[in-house]
């Protein structure tokens, strides 16, 4: 179901690629910073266009990856679950986070106790959490973010380090049901897979291509799926299933490892 929406984004102002903690980053391959910042505008641009709410956190620039919004936090009904990175060069961008939040109203704010990086590792469907882990989150911050929202949580394990996050892997669709999300298979587990397509069975799947050009690191309001304009084979059978893809192009930014989902936190109630 369309519905605007409340994002949480930061200017990569001070984005660089200085050291590599994901098999996208590569120090030797230099940022074109100015076209990172009009790619991101650009982006910005276009939700405010769509009609959703923009809202920006305050780049730091000894943080660098800081522009990576959605691994700050998981925001739910406007209960907020922190981020524990699991790298030492983001540390710090987590208090970040949980200070933005306490100043912007946000009452329920838990640090939590276990590594978890935020909407990297979390997806949102009406009733679930989905929730990966194997590379970055653990899964001791499962039961942690159960408790704490209230919600059933379907661990998922991934296995090929391309896709380090849940989020480079499957994208929740429409988060007013339990049903729409696309993913690509070989990113998981076989217990995993097979989970996947028990609960998803009309899921919308990816091929490597599509999925290797970060197709699923997309941010979908329910009608319109804004997604990497190099993922073109996602765009017929979203169209066929009733969304309308939006091609995006973050290319800089890909080369820290993120694209359209990674840029944008979502604020959730």
């Amino acid at each position: 179901m369309y519905a605007a929406r409340r994002f949480l984004m930061c200017p990569p102002v001070h984005f660089r690629v200085t050291y590599s903690i994901n098999p996208w980053m590569d120090p030797g391959k230099p940022v074109d910073l100015p076209l990172a910042v009009a790619q991101w505008e650009q982006l910005r641009a276009r939700y405010r266009t769509l009609g959703h709410t923009v809202e920006e956190l305050t780049p730091n620039p000894q943080l660098p990856d800081m522009v990576y919004a959605a691994n700050g936090a998981l925001v739910v009904d406007g209960r907020v679950l922190g981020a524990r990175f699991a790298h030492p060069e983001r540390t710090p961008e987590a208090a970040a986070h949980r200070a933005w939040y306490a100043t912007h109203g946000y009452p329920e704010i838990r640090e939590p106790e276990h590594v978890n990086e935020g909407e990297g590792d979390f997806a949102v469907t009406a009733n679930w959490l989905l929730a990966g882990r194997g590379f970055r989150s653990s899964a001791l911050s499962h039961p942690e973010a159960q408790e704490f929202f209230g919600r059933p949580v379907i661990g998922l394990d991934l296995v090929d380090p391309r896709f380090y996050h849940l989020d480079t892997a499957l994208c929740v669709l429409d988060d007013a049901s339990d049903t729409e999300v696309m993913y690509y298979p070989p990113a998981f587990s076989p217990g995993s897979r097979a989970a996947l397509a028990r609960l998803f069975p009309d899921a919308v799947i990816a091929e490597e291509a599509d999925a290797l050009a970060l197709g699923l690191n997309a941010v979908s309001d329910g009608h319109h799926v804004l997604l990497p304009q190099a993922a073109t084979g996602l765009f017929e059978p979203l169209r066929q299933r009733g969304y309308e893809p939006v091609p995006v192009d973050l290319t800089e930014l890909l080369k820290g490892g993120g694209s359209v989902k990674c840029v944008t936190a979502e604020l959730r109630g």
